[in-house]
């Protein structure tokens, strides 16, 4: 989950998301794209992992990114919107996304855009998030 400050939104450009697993009868791993409003457990808490420091700035002019992430929770925020969701199977599944120009997914200041993965097999997953500020 990335978060915005509140200065400014966030524009979700494109997104990756791999799965390591070897048993091709493995269940399907559902996937969502969710947008947060911060509403309730926006921060990272219990079972979540602190990622500030591993937001990388892709190109341009360097400045402070000013944003803030999470991953691996197990308390998750509350109120979510899922914005796209589908099935990946997790037997070495990839997903590679790049959104069309005008196609992409918004949030305002001071809220979340994520990736939320629900698996029913242990598979070990990574995901990357390429966000712009608006």
């Amino acid at each position: 989950m990335v978060i915005t400050p509140t200065q400014f939104g966030g524009d979700l450009k494109k997104f990756r998301i791999g799965f390591d697993g070897v048993t091709a009868s493995a269940v399907p791993v559902l996937w969502e794209v969710v947008r947060s409003s911060n509403a309730s457990n926006s921060t990272p808490g219990t079972g979540n992992t602190s990622e500030s420091t591993n937001i990388t700035q892709a190109y341009g002019q360097t400045i402070t990114a000013g944003f803030t992430a999470f991953s691996a929770s197990t308390s998750e925020p509350t109120a979510l919107t899922v914005l796209d969701s589908n099935l990946l199977t997790p037997a070495g599944g990839l997903l590679m996304y790049d959104f069309p120009l005008g196609d992409t997914f918004e949030c305002g200041a001071s809220a979340g855009l994520g990736i939320r993965l629900t698996a029913p097999a242990t598979v070990n997953a990574r995901v990357s998030m390429l966000v712009e500020r608006i």
